[in-house]
């Protein structure tokens, strides 16, 4: 599925449980792009320390965030935005993940010492939102150090992205958190919509993809293009009903990571079960045990599909 805000909850929630407490050992960035942190954290299951390492892309067609054991190999000479993070926060610890609401953004609380000896607190925020992917270094109050991407006025009348400047999180176009949504909010929210049902369910709350709405409404047995502002109140109550049970295994974290191929190839990949897809002919849905070793299979998997498509247009050519 899409790199929704519940595919970030998904993520969010294993980095809490496998990276909290742990401390930056190191940081590089193979690609202009992309930041690597490897920390040195406590494996809970072992009861030892272990290296594990965090992929942080913008990549406007490939941002993602999740734990890796790929190696790449890294440019002679840092980047500045790598230079930087290493300046103020090597050796530090992460002290809080979070993820505000259910916005495509997931935000690290860094504890270290600063070059007077003294504790200070930075914030290092990942925004996984296509094109505009981004990830920005804030320092305790707030204002950003500097970024993988600058954003000026020019460039976005939204929303600066420069050193110096406020962060803050763009306006969600008054989407409503899905996690605490009730009846009566739901029906104000998304009914009075002349839209589709999928189409007025992305439209009415934060977090939600396309599939995820999909999904929504193949769980209700209802037809995803159908007007929402036409349904009986019966059907309205029955696709509330499907809409909170799926929120209420995100709000517990009960998630089930898989990848769904077609045929052989990789076609999504989902933290909740694409039960749409279970009955379907050509289509087969493999778990996995972790949401990022979907994301690292899938990725390569991927990679290694379209370098092979482009070998064959030109052995056809």
């Amino acid at each position: 599925m899409a790199f929704d805000g519940i595919m970030l909850r998904s993520i969010c929630a294993e980095l809490n449980e496998k990276l909290a407490g742990g401390k930056v050992d190191k940081i590089t960035q193979p690609e202009r792009d992309e930041i690597n942190i490897r920390f040195r954290a406590f494996d809970k299951a072992n009861k030892c320390n272990v290296n594990r390492t965090l992929l942080l892309s913008s990549n406007p067609s490939q941002a993602r965030i999740h734990l890796t054991q790929t190696k790449k190999e890294n440019p002679p000479v840092a980047p500045n935005f790598c230079m930087l993070l290493r300046k103020h926060i090597a050796n530090g610890r992460i002290v809080g993940i979070s993820q505000p609401s259910l916005e495509r953004i997931i935000r690290f609380e860094i504890e270290h010492l600063d070059e007077l000896g003294d504790l200070c607190r930075k914030s290092l925020i990942v925004e996984i939102m296509g094109k505009h992917s981004n990830i920005i270094f804030c320092n305790e109050k707030g204002m950003i150090i500097d970024s993988i991407k600058h954003v000026s006025a020019q460039m976005s009348s939204v929303r600066e992205v420069l050193p110096g400047r406020e962060y803050f999180i763009p306006e969600t176009q008054d989407k409503r958190n899905p996690l605490d949504c009730s009846y009566e909010q739901f029906c104000e929210k998304a009914s009075s919509l002349p839209l589709p049902l999928a189409k007025a369910l992305t439209s009415a709350f934060t977090g939600i993809s396309g599939q995820v709405a999909a999904e929504i409404c193949y769980r209700a047995s209802l037809d995803a293009d159908t007007p929402i502002n036409t349904l009986e109140e019966d059907a309205l109550l029955h696709l509330y009903h499907n809409f909170s049970w799926l929120m209420e295994d995100v709000g517990n974290a009960n998630f089930k990571p898989c990848i769904l191929y077609k045929g052989e190839e990789p076609a999504e990949y989902a933290a909740i079960l694409p039960t749409r897809y279970e009955h379907t002919e050509g289509y087969h849905i493999e778990p996995a045990d972790s949401i990022s070793a979907v994301l690292e299979q899938f990725y390569a998997s991927r990679s290694l599909y379209t370098r092979m498509r482009q070998k064959s247009v030109d052995l056809r050519k």
